[in-house]
């Protein structure tokens, strides 16, 4: 019997989000127009000033605070992000969620993949799993295209990852 226990905790949650949200090609791409588009409009206005009034100090304002827009806007788009990810669960919500898991392949019961969670026990049938898929301080086994149980590899209390990452992935290729 396959057996890891694991550890989930609220910067797992924030990681694999980000994860989604970094490789989402709509939002990196409004946030490349964001990160260039803003900053060059205000650098034309800076030389307006600069040409045209011959206002120095007005024209460095605004061309110091058209570069802060390219480096920050990315990181302060990343930490809203974060606190609407956390304000999406109610209380009780995060603590179903967050805590001690437990995932088991029973050879007695080979279609199922076993959790027991915060939340309770459940039976994932490994036909409706998706994709293992590795990180680097993460194993990620997706449930859907958006929804995925994320292990950290530093929080696993008992049971070898990479031997259980591995007969997952056989199994969900098993039953595909």
């Amino acid at each position: 019997m396959f057996e890891i226990q694991y550890e989930f905790r609220e910067e797992d949650l924030l990681h694999f989000n980000e994860l989604q949200f970094m490789r989402n090609e709509d939002i990196q791409n409004n946030i490349r127009k964001n990160r260039w588009i803003v900053p060059g409009v205000m650098a034309l206005i800076g030389s307006f000033y600069y040409f045209y009034y011959q206002d120095m100090n007005t024209s460095a304002y605004i061309i110091v605070i058209a570069v802060l827009w390219a480096l920050l806007s990315p990181k302060i788009m990343m930490l809203d992000l974060r606190r609407q990810i956390l304000k999406n669960y109610t209380e009780k919500e995060k603590a179903n969620m967050f805590g001690t898991y437990t995932l088991s392949i029973d050879p007695a019961n080979p279609k199922y993949l076993l959790e027991q969670s915060p939340s309770g026990k459940h039976k994932m049938a490994w036909e409706e799993l998706v994709r293992v898929e590795y990180g680097k301080r993460y194993v990620y086994i997706y449930i859907n295209l958006t929804t995925a149980l994320v292990i950290p590899v530093e929080t696993v209390k008992k049971g070898d990852l990479e031997q259980f990452s591995e007969q997952a992935e056989k199994m969900i290729e098993r039953f595909a």
